[in-house]
């Protein structure tokens, strides 16, 4: 699905999607978009930021609330760090800025697809494990896509979900930064660290009992995170 209001840059999108094969439903505005993804959840949505009726970022906000799973790349004018982070916060997987190359926007689609379909096959990345992950009270379940502490559920946008069952599944171990954010597939290579420092703060309101002094999710200095039990924790991280 493509929501964009733009109609050239919506038929230019919506032929190079049709040349590989895709099915294509276009909507002009936000709450369109969010009535057709609620009668028919599209395999991916390619989703304008600036759109009348309810930007891109409230459609988002909407779906995400409402607990649609589906991949969404994003497309807008804007170009600031700050814009990106916020997409991401809201659960993006994917963000381009206009202008943009259709094949790069073709490949970042595939990936996304492939990405997807992986995931529900059970073959991609942390989440191929249909066990759920437990470091101490922590639990990341990948078959369900849930998180919880001391069982109470905690919600994660993806990007958040896919970092935490990275650290999850093997506990103890210092993730990288750049490690991170391949986890995260389509950011790696066109914003910088400070996304996951912006997952690992939003991740540590959820599940930690003082976020400041956080006593799970821990920065090793100088190289990245790792997920801790704190019951076997002797030290403290710097947050």
């Amino acid at each position: 699905m493509i929501a964009e209001d733009d109609e050239k840059q919506a038929e230019l999108v919506r032929r190079y999607l049709e040349r590989e094969g895709h099915g294509v439903t276009l909507v002009r505005d936000g709450r369109a978009a969010i009535e057709a993804v609620r009668h028919r959840p599209p395999d991916l949505l390619v989703l304008d930021v600036m759109m009348p009726k309810a930007d891109g970022l409230d459609v988002l906000r909407i779906l995400r609330a409402e607990e649609y799973e589906l991949p969404v790349l994003m497309l807008t004018a804007r170009s600031t760090e700050d814009d990106l982070l916020l997409g991401l916060d809201l659960g993006a997987d994917d963000y381009m800025t206009k202008p943009y190359s259709p094949r790069e926007l073709m490949a970042r689609v595939r990936t996304l697809l492939r990405r997807s379909r992986g995931a529900a096959k059970g073959t991609a990345g942390p989440q191929a494990d249909d066990a759920v992950l437990t470091v101490g009270a922590l639990a990341v379940d990948p078959e369900r896509h849930e998180v919880s502490v001391d069982g109470v559920r905690v919600d994660c946008t993806p990007g958040e979900f896919r970092i935490l069952a990275a650290l999850a599944a093997e506990p103890g171990r210092v993730f990288t930064r750049q490690r991170l954010l391949e986890e995260l597939h389509g950011f790696a290579r066109y914003i910088g660290d400070r996304t996951v420092d912006v997952h690992v703060m939003n991740l540590r309101k959820k599940i930690e009992p003082a976020p400041r002094r956080p006593v799970r999710l821990l920065t090793v200095f100088g190289v990245g995170y790792k997920l801790a039990d704190p019951a076997k924790e002797t030290g403290r991280a710097r947050p």
